[in-house]
């Protein structure tokens, strides 16, 4: 998500790890086991769901979750939930972390204690209100003071059961008080605009005759003002309670007005008191990520330093291997250093450079590119970046096909189950295996060109460094086969070919066929050998023919190969994306709910269909050419959230996504395989046409031009789908959190260059070939930073002057803006 802020944009992301959970409560009754599964939720709205572990109350789901968020959130949730076939799935316990609270657990496993659901206590939202206490002369002559409260608006209330029909109740709490007063009920929105007034009497004790009002400090003590937020429900159970507020009325200032935004809370002592022992607890890895960028100019000097690095000899002086130096993990300098690369389209130089200089220090042949170098984590993220299609349409198929049979494939014959045959597994394994290599090693010609072209220079380099023949397809083959398709064999879930982890079983199995490719793949010359189970040497005689070898062999040469492979159009259509969403009918029909229905959608690179349900005909199909747009639906079209458009030549399709990051990988993929449409539009209508016109310009032609320009996105293109500044952002991060390190690795130059004798020990850990032009990068990385962290610095301090406590940015109640000035004054710079 990218927010604008005044020359900023703010960026979230969080990548989850959902390991297990332990000692969840029995089910009451005979059978006490449960099928649970596990969802990821920004506040109440429902983000991922893990698959069913049946049978257990020690699920364990292994499952990985990365979504950029694309909106301002309260709450990070887990709930874990229990299937019921005939009712409405029980919630058992949730995990429940503040926004502010996150990077306390950042990247650690952390196992969370269940904390019982109550809907008393499941709140987000936040609501506009005024208040204003005048004095008021009656017709006896009396005197006596009105509280009047204006409740204007909500946002960002939670859908309930699928609908939000808010409400609000407003009661003045004191002293022998209980009156409360409703306003209408908005139907169908969870954004209600309300604008209404209610007066409360606000009596005064009988000796008070000043006629001049003044807010007396006990009595305003005794009095608050209480809103509480409902969904009118039709069910038979009552209301739902959607959040409160209570609001002291000593908060009136001299003039007795007071005006502001409050976020919603819980009830007060609402929910039935559990032990947390009772529910179990929860294994998470959590990592929030926020990146606030600014304008490109600001980061020319840091980025400029580090794209110098493709061609900076040796390349250990360089900017962007001391990045890799200073990490605690290559793969946190790799991710945005081949982003960056790739964006400025200088990754190919780069990865040379590095692949060259490890080479350089390999004294085995065999153990080339083994190890978890920076390079082997570049080329890694490259091969993920650049090789996602190729690998959609080189194994999707078949590993769908595997985890859709569940065909037996057990070899290990202390693992077998009584009801199967040793013999028919292992054919079983064998087919499968046979396959899978003959897809990868006939699919050469698809491999991206700069795939290819980094498999050459690893060749190269490889050749010229060992005499041994054998080496220009290991230095390739250890990536292809041990880091790409090995690895998306064995967890197809974490290389979007399947959208979970494999149940157990066939886990299993894409682990057996897993380990026998990367052997098949790695051209070791006593393959049997390389097996610690004896079963699996066994198994893998049914492969020690030339054939497979020379397959091997020849695949490997052709991915490697200096020419670049035209990209051949595929004829059979690859599928892309499927899944459950809510469209609105194409006819000129006039608005009614009928006309919303729930379809299968399916996409492939040649067209976008929707069906009544899976495996059904196609109801309507869409062919790519004829995606004009892809853009967002405003919300007031249809009162319904998450809505986006697909523009045709005729009319516009409207969908509603099952929620905000559903709505946002759809919308991106699509604008993306339709982006080199030729007649794709400039300009769209943001709103629906509904009786008659255009609800955003209200032009009556329903085929009149669009009077937004369109977003446009970007084309299929690694090189330029990255966000260069942000990108520069992240590593100018990482260079600010390990600013000890460069300190130590400056000292480290420092005494090589003095003594030039053995390191110290407590500078071994640096790889320091040229200590001096190592300390001059240094001193040109710092400055960079520390330039960087004085803008951040002063962002922060002008936007606290600017801040408003109560404002709709910063509701009170905003525990996270708390925390922001916190960081704010604990803000420091790096000197060295």
């Amino acid at each position: 998500m990218a927010v604008e802020e005044e020359g900023l944009r703010v960026f979230q992301s969080v990548k989850i790890k959902i390991g297990e959970a332990k000692n969840i409560p029995p089910y009451p009754g005979p059978n006490k086991m449960r099928d649970c599964y596990c969802t990821v939720n920004l506040d109440q709205e429902e983000v991922f769901r893990t698959k069913i572990i049946e049978k257990s109350l020690c699920p364990f789901y292994g499952e990985d979750f990365y979504c950029e968020i694309p909106r301002s959130f309260r709450h990070l949730s887990f709930y874990i939930f229990d299937r019921d076939v005939f009712r409405r799935d029980s919630s058992i316990g949730k995990v429940a972390v503040q926004k502010e609270d996150l990077q306390k657990y950042h990247a650690k496993d952390t196992w969370f204690p269940l904390q019982p659901v109550s809907a008393d206590s499941e709140v987000q939202g936040k609501v506009h209100l005024e208040l204003r206490l005048s004095e008021v002369i009656t017709d006896t002559g009396a005197v006596c003071h009105k509280l009047a409260t204006r409740v204007l608006e909500c946002q960002g209330l939670p859908i309930v059961n699928g609908q939000c029909d808010p409400y609000a109740a407003v009661s003045l709490l004191g002293p022998s008080r209980s009156e409360a007063k409703k306003t209408k009920v908005k139907r169908k929105t969870n954004n209600p605009q309300f604008d209404e007034v209610f007066y409360f009497e606000v009596t005064r004790p009988l000796s008070y005759t000043k006629r001049h009002f003044d807010v007396e400090e006990e009595d305003v003590d005794k009095l608050a003002l209480r809103v509480d937020l409902w969904n009118a429900s039709n069910l038979k159970f009552g209301d739902e309670f959607l959040g409160g507020v209570r609001v002291p009325l000593k908060v009136l200032g001299p003039n007795g007005v007071h005006e502001a935004w409050y976020f919603l809370q819980p009830r007060e002592g609402g929910g039935r008191v559990v032990k947390v022992e009772e529910l179990g607890s929860l294994r998470l890895n959590i990592v929030y990520t926020e990146d606030h960028v600014f304008s490109s100019d600001r980061y020319n000097p840091l980025r400029e330093l580090l794209l110098r690095s493709a061609s900076i000899q040796p390349v250990s002086v360089s900017a962007a291997h001391i990045l890799g130096e200073v990490c605690r993990e290559k793969q946190e300098a790799a991710v945005p250093l081949v982003r960056l690369f790739l964006h400025s389209g200088k990754v190919l130089p780069f990865l040379s450079a590095i692949a060259q200089a490890e080479v350089n220090r390999t004294q085995d042949p065999n153990t080339i590119f083994r190890g978890n170098s920076l390079t082997s984590k570049c080329i890694d993220e490259t091969m993920k970046l650049a090789g996602m299609h190729y690998l959609q349409v080189t194994l999707k198929p078949i590993i769908d096909e595997i985890c859709t049979d569940h065909k037996p494939c057990e070899i290990d014959p202390v693992r077998l189950k009584e009801s199967e045959n040793l013999d028919t597994n292992r054919e079983n394994l064998r087919a499968y295996v046979d396959r899978i290599f003959s897809v990868i090693t006939a699919s050469g010609v698809r491999c991206p060109t700069v795939m290819c072209d980094i498999f050459f220079s690893l060749r190269e380099s490889a050749a010229s460094r060992f005499q041994d023949e054998e080496v220009r397809y290991t230095a390739v083959s250890s990536f292809i086969f041990l880091r790409f398709f090995a690895p998306a064999i064995l967890s197809p879930n974490l290389f979007q070919l399947r959208p979970h982890h494999p149940d157990p079983a066939t886990s299993r199995t894409l682990t057996l066929i897993s380990k026998t490719i990367q052997t098949l793949g790695s051209l070791s010359k006593s393959k049997s050998a390389s097996f610690k189970e004896s079963y699996m040497a066994a198994f893998y005689e049914f492969f020690n023919e030339q054939k497979y070898g020379d397959a091997v062999k020849n695949f490997l040469e052709l991915i490697s190969s200096s020419g670049h492979w035209d990209q051949k159009s595929i004829e059979s259509p690859i599928m892309l994306k499927e899944g459950v969403m809510i469209k609105r009918a194409q006819g000129r029909n006039r608005f009614g709910i009928k006309n919303f229905k729930k379809r299968w959608f399916r996409l492939t690179n040649h067209e976008l269909t929707y069906h009544k349900s899976k495996g059904e005909g196609a109801l309507c199909s869409i062919p790519m050419e004829n995606i004009l747009a892809v853009e967002r639906l405003e919300e007031e079209s249809f009162k319904m959230k998450n809505m986006f458009q697909v523009v045709q030549p005729e009319r516009a399709l409207y969908i509603q996504a099952n929620n905000c990051v559903e709505a946002r990988d759809w919308m991106d993929i699509l604008t993306k395989v339709s982006h080199c449409n030729r007649k794709r539009l400039s300009t769209y209508h943001p709103s629906a046409y509904l009786n008659g016109h255009w609800l955003c310009c209200r032009l009556s032609a329903d085929t009149a031009p669009g009077c937004t320009p369109c977003t446009g996105g970007l084309p299929d293109n690694i090189q330029l789908d990255v966000d260069g500044d942000r990108e520069t952002e992240r590593i100018y991060s990482l260079f600010s959190c390990y600013m000890s390190k460069l300190v130590k690795m400056q000292e480290a130059c420092g005494s090589r260059s003095v003594y030039d004798g053995p390191e110290q020990d407590e500078y071994s850990s640096f790889l320091i070939d040229e200590p001096q032009e190592t300390y001059q990068t240094l001193k040109l990385v710092v400055s960079a930073v520390q330039t960087l962290e004085q803008r951040h610095t002063q962002y922060r301090r002008d936007q606290f002057k600017k801040t408003k406590i109560g404002s709709q940015e910063h509701p009170i109640g905003d525990k996270s803006f708390q925390c922001y000035i916190t960081q704010q004054s604990e803000s420091t710079t790096y000197s060295i």
